[in-house]
């Protein structure tokens, strides 16, 4: 039987995403830990998060898993999930001076204030609500998920990979910024997979099936 770990940190809504990733693949066996060992021994690992990135660390480096993320991403296949996506790059601005995971390069930014949509409307920050997500690659976790479908965020700041070639998907707002990247084993999203219905619960399915290098 296949194996997920979900990583817990204390940030999250841990029960609605080991919830969605059982309700994707009903054969796999989904843990939520924060135990090195069984997050090592798992098939696949699962990185959420919500909240700022200055107690995203602090969180993180408490319990020792910062090397444990780095090896399972040199491993096995990561799903990042909105703050857990974010602790993938270097640095954020909501938190100068704290480093992040560095396993992709690259910085996370604020949305600028003054946002305005093409009829001149404002637009809020949080960007928050369901927003349409094009897809930049052909990856395996995109597989029977339309271009354009609508998936659901809630996020102030946004990844700014420095290669542009891990962007694997985008959204507007109202410019393109990246709603997912694709490094490696790492795939992660901005946006709330358990929150998007049916093309999350794909989204999911996908991931449990994707070996990468295969």
């Amino acid at each position: 039987m296949s194996s997920v770990a979900i990583i817990d940190y204390g940030m999250g809504n841990l029960h609605s995403i080991a919830k969605a990733v059982q309700h994707a693949d009903s054969s796999v066996a989904v843990t939520v830990t924060d135990d090195p060992a069984t997050i090592l021994g798992a098939d696949r690992v699962v990185f959420p998060g919500v909240g700022a990135m200055r107690d995203c660390m602090a969180a993180l480096n408490a319990r020792q898993l910062g090397p444990v993320l780095r090896e399972a991403a040199a491993t096995r296949p990561v799903l990042g999930i909105c703050l857990g996506m974010q602790a993938l790059l270097d640095e954020s601005e909501e938190s100068p001076g704290t480093p992040s995971l560095g396993l992709i390069p690259g910085r996370v930014l604020r949305f600028a204030d003054g946002l305005a949509d093409s009829q001149g409307r404002t637009l809020k920050i949080p960007h928050m609500g369901w927003n349409r997500v094009l897809p930049a690659v052909d990856h395996p976790v995109w597989h029977g998920i339309e271009a354009g479908s609508w998936f659901y965020f809630v996020h102030s700041y946004y990844a700014s990979p420095a290669n542009p070639a891990d962007v694997a998907a985008t959204t507007d707002y109202p410019t393109p910024f990246a709603a997912a990247l694709a490094h490696g084993n790492l795939f992660a999203v901005q946006f709330h997979p358990e929150k998007s219905q049916a093309v999350g619960l794909r989204l999911l399915a996908n991931f449990l099936s994707w070996n990468p290098g295969s």
